[in-house]
């Protein structure tokens, strides 16, 4: 039996790697499942873990005539960090393989937590600006409104990188966000330059989007976390509020200056256009994952999934389906494909499943109906379909996940049947024990 300063130890180590995955936007399941891990792989047995959207919670008890031994922490919002994500990840697996121990998980923990990126920050920025630039392409979007998507987007970057140091709460600093993408496509279109600002609002309302955990909240909703899910839905819903209240007022603001945004049409859907689209999507991909620090080794298997989705997207949208189904179908063949491809390049899946589906996330329908409401029309239908686009999104890569399981294990079982002599490497069948 462990003693009990050992279990502390170890329910502390459990709580802080919980901590790093629910900030990154991992489901409630997954925590729970990495932290029993860790406790277990300690020798730490029979602890219940209790996620909530702001809480962490172990309790370990041995035997029914002692008393528990409760951990708690507080989870701190922080921005996704994805080089963090991905090396706690890695303790993790080392740990529960028994490569190290857990004074050495815990020193590697701490020392991934404490130490700063080698990215510099503007580089950061301008890979925000690249994200943005992808989701004009998408849109169809000429050089002059890529040039713009490009610059809100820094701008965005920069509202929510001054903004938090102020404590200002994430509704604000997604309302600001809204209104500064807005203004700028209202400055532009007050110019004599030939361009559709409109465009420009979407691809930041797409940036905005982007750090909205709809996709956490459902899959909580789907795997038994009602609690978390509420939490995390109500907190999505305030930030997806907060990004409508900032495009309002900047569109209120454009109709006193006498500059309307209210008209929109995408590129055409022709044959001619779908490598542009497709481009877009790739960039859009890669650009967020480069601006959350995912390793560069990452970026290829972001952009060619979120390509693919995209992709997949465009096939769908050509027949009578309509949108919100074309976005499910995009979402899974993303969700089942990330599965597959993300050991390969050694992240997690949601390294790559988050990043490649920001090209699909529905700012055009949200501008569309922000657009008809600032007009005195009924724009409630267009917010809905936004709605039911995101909530298909998410389930649809959860569903993905499900669906490539099954598939990982058979080619992993065949891989190992038609191995046979290698000109270099290692090989070793499994279960052989050699």
């Amino acid at each position: 039996m462990a003693e009990r300063s050992e279990v502390y130890q170890t329910l502390d180590l459990a709580l802080r790697i919980g901590e790093v995955l629910l900030s990154s936007g991992a489901g409630a399941a997954d925590v729970t499942a990495t932290m029993l891990a860790v406790t277990d792989s300690c020798g730490v047995r029979q602890v219940s873990a209790d996620v909530t959207f702001v809480d962490l919670a172990l309790r370990h008890q041995p035997t029914s005539d002692e008393p528990d031994a409760i951990q708690m922490r507080r989870v701190n919002r922080r921005p996704v960090d994805y080089a963090d994500l991905i090396e706690v990840n890695r303790t993790v697996d080392d740990l529960v393989a028994g490569d190290i121990t857990r004074s050495e998980a815990r020193d590697q923990v701490a020392r991934t937590l404490s130490t700063g990126h080698s990215r510099r920050r503007w580089a950061v920025t301008l890979g925000w600006g690249l994200m943005g630039t992808g989701v004009a392409l998408t849109l169809g979007g000429d050089v002059v409104v890529c040039l713009l998507a490009f610059i809100a987007a820094c701008a965005i970057d920069g509202t929510q990188l001054l903004l938090p140091q102020h404590r200002i709460p994430t509704f604000y600093q997604q309302a600001a966000g809204g209104f500064v993408a807005t203004m700028i496509a209202v400055t532009a279109s007050a110019t004599r330059v030939e361009v559709n600002p409109s465009r420009v609002v979407t691809a930041g309302i797409v940036m905005l989007l982007a750090g909205v955990g709809i996709m956490g909240a459902t899959q909580d909703a789907l795997t038994g976390f009602p609690v978390t899910a509420s939490a995390r839905l109500i907190d999505a819903v305030l930030n997806t509020a907060g990004i409508i209240a900032g495009v309002a007022a900047g569109l209120t603001a454009g109709d006193l200056f006498g500059v309307g945004l209210v008209s929109l049409k995408p590129g055409a859907a022709g044959l001619a256009e779908v490598g542009a689209t497709v481009l877009g999507a790739a960039l859009a991909a890669a650009g967020f994952a480069f601006a959350s620090y995912a390793p560069l080794r990452a970026l290829v298997a972001v952009a060619v999934v979120g390509a693919l989705g995209q992709a997949v997207l465009w096939s769908v949208n050509t027949s009578d389906v309509g949108r919100t189904w074309g976005a499910a179908v995009a979402a899974v063949t993303i969700g089942a494909v990330s599965h597959l491809v993300a050991s390969r390049f050694r992240v997690p899946p949601l390294v790559v499943v988050v990043p490649a589906i920001v090209p699909l996330l529905p700012g055009l329908d949200i501008y569309r109906g922000l657009a008809l409401l600032a007009e005195g029309k009924d724009g409630v239908l267009q917010l809905a379909s936004a709605l039911a686009t995101a909530l298909a999104l998410a389930a649809g890569v959860i569903l993905g996940q499900y669906l490539a399981q099954p598939l990982k294990r058979e080619a992993r079982r065949l891989e190992t049947r038609l191995s046979g002599p290698r000109m270099v490497g290692p090989f070793r069948r499994r279960g052989s024990g050699s």
